[in-house]
């Protein structure tokens, strides 16, 4: 019997010691009130909360959980090397060793170093890219997510005009966009950043062109200027490489976080040749950026990475989950709207521009066991199973049945409460 008492009585505390109970991404704030905001344990693709309910969960901690929670081979290697040391004075031979296997890996790589969090791989990016040539401007798609920082964060609050005075926005894929921007940043272009698909919340996701990626390598090149893909989120889940190798562009720098230690904390940024002597220039550093166990890990989860078919698991299962959806919503009558790569789902309901229907249906599917997620990208691991999306589908299943006879139930359309929910979303999602 599925309840959340334990989880309600925990926000209520959280709410005294922490501001607004909780913060960032993280947050359940705008989902549905039966989303949990808490858990106790998590083992390959499933979740438990603080009042026991399992889920089969869809989010992946947000996308670390690549190859399942608490993957064997990975905790062994970070549990031995726990027991030597972890954060020391110094590093230990895993960092070298981490970087030789990242060069091994990624084909426009010739070096690497190694952070936190995808903030820290974003920023450390940002700087590089200015002291190649000693320039500020940098390019950044409309909305699009690279981090936590005053100079891209999603919300403006905490930051200041001159935080963002030298970036400059343009659409997505589109040319003339980007061609107006460069013209702008004239001589002063220090990199242009580029997500590996667009991939924002509350938004339909889609794949660049390959013109379109072209295009930004070829003014990268002319203006002598550094090409930054930022796989933070997406890293070797479209790929083993870096994601935009498919469309036969290489960076200069590339950054890489989430799941790249299977849920440890380390991110990296990557470069070519082309941005070494920039990279040595800059000063960057923080106290556990050094840390011995998530590098470990780290090395241990690319070995399977390259080793395993980790990946074509992953899209055959995410296929299923979303040929499986797509029927069975419209044997219910509804239609929905998935986009993205399966690895990475995006869905959305037709004829819901309010959000009501999807919020709905996530929430039915959460008290039935099933982990989805209304308005960000899912994710898919590699302990998800054939078996795993069959139960999933028959947990779906009833979701629909509940959200067909309840329909006449739910907020009306434009009412006054969900549209203030989707002007908070909107505003934690607005351009830099």
């Amino acid at each position: 019997m599925w309840t959340n008492t334990q989880d309600k009585a925990l926000q209520a505390r959280a709410q005294r010691v922490m501001p607004g109970g909780m913060y960032g991404h993280e947050s359940t704030r705008l989902l549905p009130a039966d989303f949990p905001q808490f858990f106790q344990r998590a083992q390959g693709t499933r979740l438990w909360d603080v009042d026991g309910n399992e889920y089969i969960d869809y989010m992946c901690a947000f996308g670390p959980n690549l190859l399942g929670y608490g993957h064997e081979a990975v905790e062994a290697a970070a549990r031995a090397q726990a027991q030597r040391g972890d954060t020391m004075t110094g590093p230990s031979d895993a960092m070298v060793r981490l970087a030789e296997l990242f060069v091994d890996t990624v084909s426009h790589a010739d070096w690497a170093m190694f952070c936190k969090n995808g903030t820290d791989a974003t920023a450390m990016a940002l700087v590089c890219a200015r002291a190649h040539r000693q320039r500020r401007k940098v390019l950044l798609a409309q909305g699009a997510y690279h981090g936590a920082a005053p100079w891209c964060m999603p919300q403006a609050a905490g930051s200041t005009p001159e935080d963002r005075a030298h970036i400059i926005p343009f659409r997505y894929n589109d040319l003339d966009s980007l061609a107006a921007a460069v013209e702008l940043a004239g001589d002063d272009l220090a990199g242009i950043f580029a997500t590996p698909f667009r991939h924002e919340a509350f938004s339909d996701q889609y794949l660049p062109g390959a013109d379109y990626a072209r295009a930004v390598r070829r003014v990268c090149d002319e203006r002598d200027a550094l090409l930054v893909v930022d796989d933070v989120r997406a890293g070797f889940r479209m790929a083993r490489d870096c994601s935009w190798s498919a469309l036969g562009v290489q960076p200069d720098l590339s950054t890489w976080g989430k799941c790249i230690a299977n849920g440890h904390p380390i991110s990296a940024m990557l470069g070519s040749e082309k941005a070494r002597d920039a990279a040595k220039s800059i000063y960057v550093t923080g106290s556990f950026w050094f840390s011995a166990v998530p590098m470990e890990a780290a090395i241990a989860t690319l070995q399977l990475v390259r080793d395993t078919d980790y990946l074509e698991r992953i899209m055959h299962t995410g296929q299923l989950l979303r040929d499986g959806l797509q029927a069975q919503a419209a044997s219910h009558g509804f239609a929905l709207r998935q986009t993205g790569p399966v690895q990475m789902p995006q869905i959305f309901f037709e004829d819901d521009a309010d959000m009501r229907v999807g919020y709905a249906w996530t929430a039915a599917a959460v008290r039935r066991g099933v982990y989805l997620h209304p308005y960000h990208n899912m994710f898919i691991n590699a302990a998800l199973t054939p078996e795993d999306v069959a139960r999933t589908l028959e947990r779906t299943d009833d979701a629909f049945a509940e959200l067909r006879h309840s329909r006449a139930a739910l907020p009306p359309q434009n009412d006054p409460r969900v549209m203030e929910r989707l002007r908070r979303a909107a505003l934690a999602t607005e351009p830099a």
